[in-house]
């Protein structure tokens, strides 16, 4: 992200603090919400107590990622990871509540998942495992700490900054920094290496690359592996909260070229995110390019793509279809009554560019990436070749509220401020942050 949709001054500060300063709950199609506290929790898609395959619950968890803590409540229950399915994957340093289903399990079982800051609540009894079409979106509860400035100027600064994302239909839908490491930014980079056949390339990548931000010890750990390519010897030195790594690792000292059977030792979503975040980088450069040469987020122009929105507001990117100059005026006036949205390529081997000036930026975008949409195949590991989609350019902020300010000492400057707002499925809070905040290191921000 390398551009702002707004022009107005931020207000600083800090998130992430604490995992209690970034609270996410999950909100499905049916509007039940997976609450953090127990009390208020209520049966969701009609699950019920007779018994059925898929056992419908809620899952809370402090500090983890949700590949590991889904590969930690599969190790307590004694069943295979596979049989764990959610709708989203969620932030790792917060506090998140999210439905997930358990196959072949029943409510008694669970009693067995002993894990330090993991709580899984069963709700009842499902007919299907849960994926992402059952999911509309996340209810967030945010504190930005360190701002140092008085209360009106929060005020003012965030209700202008409201006011022209509101203008645009919504916060820019980029994909957050969490979408491709915060600590190490290289998920889509090993995607990248991944499309263009380079395997080796990419597992040293996700094993041998470094970063300043982590333990020293994982840092060592790997530099010892680019120098050695000792996968043994790194597997005895890697440390144990290297999970992933790990597994990749223990193949590979049995079989030290077969990389495609390295990255199929990981967990099914975690290879498909890494080609995931290839598409994401390619789609953030898009919409940068977008906003940077200022074609508009809340109209089309003739070659946009564009989509429409169902009833609850998500957008329906099966619909999408350019726009014409003879539809344009129509098209328009779909976007402003909220019934279509413009969308751009989530590039992939099925999924054509735009057309007019939004498709030569994006084919020069192309150019400088060195990618085309046919390299989203990928025969060695052909279940995680992207074919593609199309993403709004804009999602829509519902029930921002600024729920507290605490003032830090008698010069009337605020410390904190708590907000809270809804975003729809695949939309990122830390991009509604970051328009707000203008932070100037997004790194020592928390993002």
């Amino acid at each position: 992200m390398s551009v702002y949709a707004t022009d107005s001054a931020g207000i600083g500060g800090a998130i992430r603090k604490s995992a209690e300063d970034f609270l996410v709950e999950e909100i499905l199609v049916d509007s039940s919400v997976a609450r953090i506290e127990n009390t208020n929790r209520k049966p969701a898609l009609g699950a019920s107590s007779s018994k059925q395959a898929f056992l419908l619950c809620v899952l809370v968890k402090r500090n983890w990622d949700t590949f590991s803590a889904i590969k930690n409540i599969a190790k307590h229950l004694g069943i295979d990871q596979k049989r764990i399915c959610i709708g989203g994957i969620k932030d790792a340093k917060a506090v998140t509540s999210q439905h997930i289903t358990i196959q072949d399990v029943a409510v008694e079982d669970l009693k067995k998942i002993r894990q330090k800051d993991i709580e899984v609540c069963p709700l009842g009894y499902f007919r299907n495992d849960l994926s992402q079409f059952y999911l509309l979106g996340n209810q967030f509860t945010i504190t930005v700490t360190d701002i140092k400035l008085s209360e009106p100027t929060i005020r003012r600064r965030i209700a202008k900054t409201l006011k022209e994302l509101e203008e645009t239909g919504g916060i820019p839908n980029f994909f957050g920094h969490q979408r491709f490491g915060t600590i190490r930014a290289i998920t889509h980079r090993v995607g990248k290496a991944i499309i263009k056949d380079r395997l080796q390339e990419a597992a040293m990548l996700f094993l041998a690359e470094p970063s300043p931000y982590e333990h020293p010890e994982s840092a060592a750990a790997r530099e010892a592996l680019k120098r050695s390519s000792d996968f043994a010897q790194a597997f005895h030195d890697f440390p144990k909260q290297l999970r992933f790594e790990r597994l990749m690792l223990r193949y590979l000292a049995e079989n030290p070229t077969d990389f495609a059977g390295a990255f199929q030792q990981l967990p099914f979503k975690l290879q498909v995110l890494f080609v995931q975040a290839c598409q994401s980088h390619i789609f953030n450069r898009f919409l940068g390019e977008r906003i940077q040469n200022g074609l508009p987020l809340n109209a089309a122009e003739i070659g946009d793509y564009v989509v429409h929105v169902d009833r609850s507001g998500l957008p329906m990117t099966k619909t999408g279809k350019l726009a014409s100059e003879d539809k344009l005026t129509e098209i328009n006036e779909a976007i402003r009554s909220g019934k279509m949205r413009v969308a751009l390529p989530l590039v992939g081997f099925r999924q054509k560019l735009s057309e007019g000036q939004m498709g030569d930026l994006e084919a020069r975008v192309m150019e400088e990436d060195g990618v085309e949409p046919a390299s989203f195949r990928v025969p060695e590991i052909p279940r995680i070749s992207g074919p593609g989609d199309l993403r709004t350019v804009v999602s829509p902020i519902r029930d921002f509220k600024l729920e507290h300010f605490h003032q830090n000492d008698e010069s009337g400057k605020t410390s904190k401020v708590k907000m809270s707002f809804m975003l729809l499925r695949g939309s990122y809070a830390t991009v509604l942050l970051r328009e707000t905040m203008k932070p100037g290191d997004p790194l020592e921000a928390g993002f």
